[in-house]
């Protein structure tokens, strides 16, 4: 028997989309006063995929979930609940999960969101391992989803360099052996919510919620939230590693909330790992928070890189403060 504790839960489908236009530096440099070398050195990160106007969150979450649904071989009808992270939904009411269940046939499904910013994914990921411990539910189809561009104000050179738009999504079903859903960590602390956050139309706002006024836009202290972060993500990597009954040296991959090398760097280097184990594809893609695990999960092993077999870390943190850490073995 492998080492670690018997999973209760497995992904068996999953599924990603992202918008075809990409942005790279060189077209940012066009639009506010920065470079690609000042871009990459701080971030990583070289382009990112940006929505047209008109286009939905649902739109992209449902391409993720059809294709995780046909690899998971799963009757839609026998989905029992979707459970979508966003901070992005399409309306202020109802949930976008609910729109995904229309389109994809789920009739059978409980639906709803989670706000949980860059830990959404990992927060629905909790809720599905959770219900299927419980024997509430059969097959959880769960997504993490963000439009984030948006929200951004292009003129602010410190935040419109980070975020791109994408969807991922997962079918979660019970476990059969020792490969699966080995641990899932969650946390919260509302201590910090000056550091990052957007009102947009919430009550909060100030101004006319028709006008464009600033509550619209994402505001983020970067150098505090850097702070927060690494030491918040290396309490989760070693909180979810150990509640998995495994030690840093039985992770095979750690594929991390992609919002910064900086910080994925500082995490690794935490827990003694090194960066030839670490899935990077911030390059690509930007922080697309709650669709950045999932995204970056699909990638690793559509790659070949994420085998059958071996044992995945990952961690998040977002604005809230949120995070979360999970173990899984492929």
């Amino acid at each position: 028997m492998s080492k670690g504790v018997q999973p209760i839960s497995r992904i068996i489908g999953m599924g990603v989309s992202y918008p075809e236009t990409i942005l790279s530096n060189s077209d940012l440099e066009k639009i506010v006063d920065t470079n690609d070398e000042w871009i990459v050195s701080r971030t990583g990160i070289k382009e990112r995929h940006i929505v047209k106007r008109g286009e939905r969150t649902s739109d992209y979450c449902i391409r993720a979930a059809r294709e995780a649904i046909a690899e998971a071989g799963v009757d839609p009808l026998d989905i029992d609940a979707i459970v979508l992270g966003t901070i992005s939904g399409d309306f202020r009411f109802p949930s976008t999960a609910v729109l995904v269940q229309e389109a994809i046939g789920a009739k059978n499904a409980a639906a709803w969101d989670v706000s949980a910013t860059c830990s959404g994914f990992l927060f629905s990921l909790y809720m599905a391992d959770t219900l299927l411990a419980a024997n509430r539910a059969k097959y959880v189809l769960i997504l993490g989803a963000e439009l984030l561009t948006p929200m951004v104000n292009w003129s602010d050179r410190s935040t419109c360099v980070l975020f791109g738009d994408a969807a991922g999504a997962m079918i979660v079903t019970k476990a059969t052996d020792e490969r699966g859903i080995m641990s899932v960590v969650i946390g919260s602390n509302g201590a910090h919510v000056d550091l990052l956050y957007s009102i947009g139309a919430g009550t909060a706002s100030k101004g006319d919620l028709a006008a464009s006024n600033g509550d619209r836009y994402l505001v983020m202290n970067g150098n505090e939230v850097f702070r927060h972060a690494v030491r918040v993500l290396e309490r989760m990597a070693v909180e979810a590693v150990a509640k998995a009954g495994l030690e840093p040296a039985d992770i095979d991959w750690l594929i991390p909330h992609q919002a910064n090398t900086r910080i994925i760097r500082a995490t690794a280097e935490r827990m003694g790992l090194p960066m030839d184990k670490v899935f990077l594809n911030i390059h690509k893609y930007g922080n697309t928070s709650s669709a950045s695990v999932p995204l970056a999960m699909y990638e690793a092993r559509n790659e070949g890189k994420l085998k059958d077999g071996q044992t995945m870390l990952s961690v998040v943190f977002g604005g809230g403060f949120t995070w979360g850490g999970t173990v899984i073995r492929f």
